[in-house]
């Protein structure tokens, strides 16, 4: 927590700018409201709580540096050297400031107006402390500022010492900054449906993130272990901003030109975009933050450079004389193909829809970011005539490979799901109408679908098997997906839609798609294929929590009258353990789901009372659109190197070979 030369914003931060709007009750009772989830999203948005309030202090000037560890006990500490939490009294509670915001909900520095120790914050609702606190079985903090350092405990929300201080050092007294470090609460499973477990790759997508926002800001990251050396430690540092993050997401692929991207201010908000086009890239990648929070559901800013760039590439096209015909005007999906854009604003009263922050709704931001994605660009495009030609005819290319999938489309569009005329041939369909009771497992071959087909529940689940490998979309256009059959099968057996239009899950034929392919390279190919079809075609159904894969098990054991099913290595160790020493029992190892009998698939694979099912959601859509990008993409060094980085991770004992 090393000293840091202050900044624009004023230094005078004391009890005084905390405000009190609420208690802290209701927490615990319905931690959901507060966190989002009770589950694994819900856990590490409890770091991100505190990680946002560290990135404030960077924002307005005062930190240069933060440090999070994820401790072998399960515990999360955060450090920053910022200015420090104040601890003197404040004058509404008559508690220390430092007690104030870590035990009263509502309560924080960065609401606003000449009381607030913030002009631009991402903790608006200034629950984060507050709520860590109260959701935690132990919680410790320590501040350093004015040559002191202040410590004190708490357990789910209440302290359980007092504040203590002492003079720090003379070789430390010009150190500030604020450590905090929570054990989530494991009384039992009341607050979190799952175990407690940070993952390292979320918290590290996080923290990238943060830090090619902030390109001020150094961020560490430790994960220790119970063995030193098999600790993990990252540092991120992005000198290069929004720029860099552009690049770093366009790795894999071929850019038309170099990373375009500008900064301004306007009335106390700050607009940062950068944008580059890649001639290999068929589908856009938009990404929105908002005070650094990431804005998954889009919003203001995002419709801002949507419009903008619509706008101003069609107004420059025709002027510059680059589109010749009169009547072509290009819609906003051809633009945007090929196209990463990264928007970020900074507001100093950011309207947020949830606690969650998913979407930004300030009306005036719209027209903020809009006008000025259309002066830089009018301004640059104007001066780099062969830039803009390369974007143009991108998206001509787009406008005509639109032509051309049209009557693929309108096939799409016209043929009713609901009609069993107009259903592909092998898929086997359920009795219910019911999307929400009703489900489709997806398999590869008919060896398997036969199987399936027998085993299954007719009344809600439906089989549709794939003939072969689908086609790899990440490389081919729209024209070329609407042309190939087994995509078709998918589109209309699911009752996908037309790719670009809103998408409606009542709509679906199936609520649950459940992806079952065999436990091998084959299978984990195909699986990768419909993800990356899914992902790329209609990603909002990751988002409404529809996309699962099924886990049939690797391997059987039998000993005597007596069947047991393992799904893993470990399992499977742990039921022959369980045998005497001079057992008889057999082992059969499953290559794949055709080998198993009706019976053996429904009881281990299909029934709903006794399968596994892990259903697929997008925590980050940057990393996922970079990875799918990376795996299917055209270049094989760009593959070749996440799959050495991945190999790094990996535990070899749990390599199936």
């Amino acid at each position: 927590m090393e000293s840091l030369q202050e900044s624009s914003t004023s230094k005078d931060y004391s009890s005084e700018h905390i405000q009190v709007l609420e208690g802290l009750d209701p927490v615990r009772k319905r931690p959901g409201m507060y966190i989002g989830s009770t589950g694994s999203r819900g856990l590490h948005h409890l770091v991100y709580e505190i990680l946002d309030n560290a990135i404030d202090e960077a924002q307005a000037g005062f930190a240069s540096k933060i440090d999070v560890v994820l401790h072998s006990d399960d515990s999360v500490s955060i450090s920053d050297n910022g200015r420090g939490i104040p601890t003197d009294l404040h004058p509404a509670t008559g508690k220390s400031a430092l007690e104030t915001v870590l035990t009263v909900l509502h309560a924080g520095g960065k609401f606003g107006g000449k009381s607030s120790g913030y002009s631009v914050s991402g903790g608006l609702h200034g629950v984060g402390l507050s709520v860590v606190n109260a959701l935690s079985e132990a919680l410790e903090v320590i501040v350093r500022r004015d040559g002191m350092e202040f410590q004190q405990k708490y357990s789910r929300g209440k302290p359980v010492t007092t504040l203590t201080c002492h003079v720090l050092p003379p070789e430390s007294r010009g150190t500030q900054g604020t450590c905090i470090r929570f054990w989530p609460d494991k009384e039992g499973f009341a607050l979190f449906t799952t175990a407690i477990q940070f993952d390292h790759n979320t918290i590290a997508g996080r923290i990238r993130e943060l830090a090619f926002l902030n390109p001020k800001v150094t961020i560490s990251l430790k994960k220790e272990d119970d063995d030193p050396e098999r600790d993990l430690y990252s540092e991120y540092f992005y000198a290069g901003g929004l720029t860099e993050y552009v690049s770093w997401l366009n790795t894999d692929k071929k850019p038309l030109h170099d990373v375009l991207g500008f900064r301004k201010e306007i009335n106390g908000s700050t607009v940062d975009v950068s944008l580059q086009w890649c001639s290999d890239a068929y589908s856009d990648t938009m990404l929105g933050y908002a005070n650094s929070i990431r804005t998954i559901d889009g919003g203001t800013h995002i419709e801002g450079v949507k419009a903008s760039l619509t706008r101003t590439l069609n107004s420059l096209a025709k002027k510059l004389k680059v589109i010749k015909e009169k009547d072509i005007s290009l819609s906003g999906e051809h633009v945007r193909e090929g196209l990463t854009c990264i928007v970020s604003v900074k507001v100093p009263n950011p309207e947020f829809e949830g606690q969650t922050k998913t979407r930004l709704g300030n009306p005036e931001v719209r027209k903020i970011v809009d006008q000025s994605v259309q002066e830089y660009l009018t301004e640059y495009l104007e001066l780099h005539p062969d830039v803009l030609e390369s974007i143009i005819s991108k998206s001509l290319n787009a406008y005509k490979a639109a032509l051309a999938a049209k009557r693929a489309r309108e096939l799409v569009r016209s043929k009713s799901v609901l009609k069993s005329s107009s259903l592909p041939g092998k898929l086997a369909d359920c009795s219910s109408t019911d999307p929400a009771e009703s489900e489709i497992f997806i398999v590869e071959g008919d060896s398997a679908g036969g199987s399936a087909k027998q085993g299954r529940d007719r009344r809600f689940q439906a089989i549709l098997p794939l003939r072969g490998k689908i086609l790899n979309i990440e490389r081919k256009d729209e024209a070329a997906m609407y042309k190939n059959e087994e995509i078709q099968n998918l589109i209309l057996g699911l009752g996908l839609g037309v790719k670009g239009e809103d998408f409606n899950k009542e709509n679906l034929r199936y609520h649950k798609i459940i992806i079952l392919t065999d436990a091998d390279v084959d299978g984990a190919h195909i699986r990768t294929l419909l993800l990356t079809f899914f992902f790329r075609y209609q990603r909002a159904l990751f988002d409404a929590g529809c996309i699962y894969v099924g886990v049939p098990p690797l391997f059987k054991v039998e000993r005597g009258k007596q069947a047991h099913y393992c799904y893993d290595d470990a399992a499977l160790k742990k039921i022959t353990a369980s045998f005497p020493a001079n057992a008889s029992y057999n082992i059969q190892r499953f290559k794949g789901l055709g080998e198993m009998m009706p019976a053996q698939l429904w009881e281990t694979t299909m029934n709903p009372d006794t399968r596994i099912l892990k259903q697929l959601v997008v925590e980050d859509a940057a990393e996922t659109n970079m990875v799918f990008s990376s795996l299917m993409g055209a270049r094989v060094d760009v593959r070749k190197e996440l799959i050495k980085s991945a190999a790094t991770r990996m535990n070899l004992e749990n390599l199936d070979i």
